[in-house]
């Protein structure tokens, strides 16, 4: 995996947790520039699961096996999606807080897939 891609794509995850999280402070629900910016985070996590597949293709391995790794490239991707639609179903600071959750818990599957790739 490229380390650059992991630590830029954790780093953004983090920054839309924080902003999300103090949306959810100042009692606001996720606005259109918080959807702008989970676009941002999942077109990284796309060209993440892209050079991830890519990578497999050409015959390199992950450390701790390729299934978890695909388990853990798919759940990355389709982490800030789902919690972005679940913010447009609670159309309150409840939603800026699941936007907030699913950038922290996208950073931590970050982390464990720089692990399970033998970082």
């Amino acid at each position: 995996m490229l380390v650059a891609l992991t630590v830029a794509t954790s780093v953004a995850a983090l920054a839309l947790a924080a902003w999300c999280g103090f949306a959810a402070y100042r009692d606001q629900p996720t606005k259109d520039w918080h959807f702008i910016g989970m676009g941002v985070v999942t077109l990284l996590t796309l060209v993440q699961l892209i050079v991830g597949i890519v990578q497999l293709a050409r015959g390199e391995d992950p450390e701790q096996g390729t299934t978890i790794f695909v388990a853990y490239l798919i759940g990355s991707f389709a982490c800030v999606p789902a919690a972005g639609f679940m913010s447009l179903a609670e159309r309150t600071r409840w939603g800026s807080v699941t936007v907030a959750a699913g950038g922290v818990v996208l950073a931590v599957l970050e982390v464990r897939l720089f692990d399970i790739w033998g970082g």
